[in-house]
């Protein structure tokens, strides 16, 4: 894999190549006044208040960065993206438009790289790839661009670790994602198991079982669709390691790593814990991050909470979950699901898969407005947003940038 001829995994070394164009495509003058403001600024009745930390994290912007370097490099070879490159609709249409082809998995969620040749550039996404996904490709001779997040390593090579002492790897995440799937094949290493829980839920029925045992038909009945081939939880639950998908709400993850280790301790003893049950933090450090500055911002919620990012992206919708129990919250895919002129909103009920349009959302008189982003939403999306709920009041955004509109407020 040390091949620099056919595998890429620290850039293209044309970072000053693309810069330019990165930032003409996704920055935003807007969130920049916002920082320079304390990330508050009023304008005729309205504050919009940004949190300290959102938006694209490090893992995202080098992955975007990667495929610009890629086609910048590489103008005249097929190109092609394994899945998204980011749950983010907008960059993944930027992509599409770059001549970068997606290689969609198909109904029983395996891909198919027959049409592949050797010559060929294939950009691995930050969410990484299955072990089995890697080696079909190296075997093809394809150029391989890896932008694997460093995150998501971490967690790989605590889930090979786990699997080379023996310990099944417990995964809090969601069995159809791209990352976890990638997460659980690094069990298979060393011949490993691995069981993926998605909440409390389904955590407490798997602990239910390490105490008490059960009927085994019925568990894997259950968790057959998110456990390792040949998985026998009477066997494969004596030892478990707590992994994580990077972007799961960090908070749940706590409470499961805890409900494991009750389990274990309640079946073979405090003294015995140490053999039977392993637990390390791998949650993503921007994830926290961004979790942490919403957390901080509900402690004096705004009248109203805006969310931007893909309907499908785990860290927005956790983002989401989080600020809809303090405030009224509007998971938003972009500034287009704002319509000033209708004074109409798009949005995803929180909790759901429901997309419905509400009007009248942005009450009269003065109104607290916050905003957040999930780590794939470019900054561009949030100052489109901002500019958009300006747009509903009749503000402009030539007002709201102005430092005497602050003054005029106070």
């Amino acid at each position: 894999m040390s091949d620099a001829k056919t595998y890429f995994r620290t850039g293209l070394g044309l970072k000053k190549a693309v810069l330019p164009v990165l930032e003409g495509e996704y920055h935003s003058q807007v969130v920049d006044r916002l920082r320079e403001r304390g990330y508050r600024a009023t304008a005729d009745g309205i504050t919009v208040r940004l949190a300290e930390e959102f938006g694209y994290c490090y893992g995202v912007d080098r992955a975007v960065q990667y495929a610009y370097e890629a086609r910048h490099k590489f103008p005249d070879r097929r190109l092609f993206l394994i899945g998204e490159i980011i749950h983010n609709p907008h960059v993944n249409a930027r992509m599409q438009g770059m001549g970068i082809e997606f290689l969609m998995p198909g109904a029983d969620g395996r891909f198919e790289f027959s049409g592949l040749a050797p010559e060929d550039v294939v950009i691995i996404p930050a969410f990484g790839v299955t072990r089995h996904d890697f080696q079909a490709l190296r075997d093809i001779g394809c150029l391989l661009v890896d932008t694997t997040c460093g995150s998501v390593l971490n967690v790989w090579k605590r889930v090979e670790s786990y699997a080379g002492d023996g310990y099944t790897a417990i995964i809090h995440g969601k069995f159809f994602h791209e990352e976890s799937k990638a997460t659980a094949s690094q069990a298979s290493v060393c011949a490993g198991a691995y069981l993926i829980v998605r909440d409390m839920e389904e955590t407490r029925a798997v602990c239910d079982y390490i105490a008490n045992g059960g009927d085994r038909d019925a568990f894997l009945e259950a968790f057959g669709h998110a456990c390792s081939e040949g998985f026998d939880p009477d066997r494969d639950l004596q030892k478990v390691g707590v992994a994580n998908q990077t972007t799961m709400l960090a908070s749940e993850t706590a409470k499961i790593a805890a409900e494991f280790k009750r389990a274990m301790v309640e079946r073979y003893g405090e003294a015995n814990l140490e053999a039977h049950y392993r637990h390390f933090d791998t949650l993503c450090s921007a994830t926290q991050d961004r979790q942490d500055a919403v957390m901080r911002m509900m402690e004096s919620p705004p009248d109203i909470m805006i969310v931007i990012g893909g309907y499908n992206s785990s860290n927005t919708n956790h983002l989401a979950q989080m600020c809809a129990e303090h405030t009224r919250t509007f998971h938003l895919e972009d500034a287009t699901c704002i319509d000033p002129e209708a004074g109409t909103i798009s949005h995803k009920i929180v909790g759901t898969d429901r997309i419905v349009t509400e009007a009248d959302w942005l009450p009269g008189g003065d109104i607290e407005v916050g905003l957040t982003a999930g780590a794939s939403t470019p900054n561009n999306k949030i100052g489109d947003t901002v500019e958009r709920i300006l747009a509903t009041r009749g503000i402009s955004l030539d007002t709201f940038l102005d430092p005497a509109a602050d003054r005029a407020e106070a």
